[in-house]
């Protein structure tokens, strides 16, 4: 596995059909199954909002679904083994009110943090955090079990990183910028996205110089440059001209076939040309 950078900062799986039946692409998922698991958990989302939750389709979860749903206990809620309890939550779920316009949590909590209550009112804000619990759950997906906790963790320092947003003169703004940053790193980090093939630069006339930069179609765009065993996610800065990018002490810059690297803080230019493959 790819060795990343600390960021306080996959693919969905595939599912066959039935062999005799035709592809449906744009069908419903059907009830019981993973994916049908994973389009409820997006719909109720069982996690706490830092970075903690069941695993999806474990008995916990379900119970966590019927809490949700504001049925835990009640008589007549088939075996959660079975088919029925699956086709009872989704009968449950369709005749929910409609919720598309709020965010991925809790919105009826008492200890909101200023950054959730912001996200809580605007509906760009809620739809951001909406789509980063659908990439962060595909980045789970994308991760070994034994690296997990590692991703929630961040995901959970991420958090804490966004509640700072208090403090800036433009609260709503400094939510925008945190979503859309984890979202494109989360994407590029776990090739989420469509991306180039990676580049190699040679700086300073030296073969052993070299630095491997792969770019990411996310938004904002990211790179992901590569020296040794470190590396760095950047993304791309406004540029009078070629393509500028910006990570935590690192940058790059690309013009006219020739890139500009600072690899550290406060380190010199390097002067780097692409290697073209053969």
């Amino acid at each position: 596995m790819l060795r990343w950078i600390s960021l306080s900062l996959a693919i969905v799986s595939t599912l066959g059909c039935v062999a005799s039946a035709p592809s449906q692409p744009d069908a419903e998922p059907v009830v019981c199954s993973d994916a049908w698991y994973r389009l409820v958990e997006q719909r109720l989302g069982t996690g706490d909002g830092q970075g903690h939750g069941p695993d999806i389709g474990s008995a916990e979860w379900k119970s966590v679904v019927e809490f949700k749903l504001g049925i835990r206990g009640d008589t007549g809620i088939p075996d959660p083994a079975t088919a029925q309890w699956c086709d009872h939550i989704e009968q449950r779920l369709q005749s929910r009110p409609s919720v598309a316009s709020g965010p991925a949590f809790n919105c009826d909590g008492d200890a909101l943090s200023a950054a959730e209550k912001r996200v809580c009112s605007d509906v760009e804000l809620a739809s951001l955090d909406r789509q980063l619990s659908q990439v962060y759950q595909q980045a789970l997906e994308a991760t070994d079990r034994h690296d997990r906790p590692t991703l929630k963790a961040e995901q959970r320092g991420w958090i804490k990183g966004r509640d700072e947003c208090w403090k800036s003169r433009d609260i709503t703004q400094c939510v925008d910028v945190a979503y859309r940053h984890r979202i494109a790193a989360l994407q590029a980090q776990y090739r989420l996205v469509a991306y180039s093939e990676a580049v190699r630069f040679v700086c300073n006339d030296n073969p052993a110089d070299e630095f491997v930069v792969t770019f990411f179609q996310t938004e904002p765009e990211t790179a992901i440059m590569e020296r040794g065993d470190r590396v760095s996610l950047m993304y791309r800065q406004p540029a009078a001209s070629g393509a500028r990018y910006q990570g935590r002490n690192e940058s790059f810059w690309e013009h006219q076939g020739e890139a500009r690297i600072r690899w550290g803080y406060q380190a010199d230019e390097l002067r780097c040309v692409p290697v073209r493959q053969p």
